[in-house]
């Protein structure tokens, strides 16, 4: 297997994997697991640009995320603020 401008073999495959098992054993598993999230993450953008550029896209629904009325948080914030006061 050539890497860049290094020939590397079999055992010398090996020997780095085992040294990086010895070295980051304990935490392989977070690791890999972020690592996956991060690819699940840049799927899903990826996917979401194609939508825009193909024009397939649809409004997107807020997960799980209520939309508040801007005018009737102020109103209540004057009210709090007159009772404050």
């Amino acid at each position: 297997m050539e890497l860049a401008f290094i020939n590397l073999g079999t055992w010398e495959i090996v020997g780095i994997v085992a040294v990086g098992i010895l070295l980051f054993g304990s935490r392989l598993p977070s690791i890999a697991r972020s690592l996956g999230k991060s690819v699940t993450e840049f799927k899903h953008g990826v996917k979401d640009i194609q939508d825009d550029v193909s024009g397939n896209s649809e409004p997107k629904k807020l997960d799980n995320k209520r939309e508040v009325d801007v005018e009737r948080v102020e109103k209540a914030e004057a009210k709090e603020a007159e009772k404050v006061s």
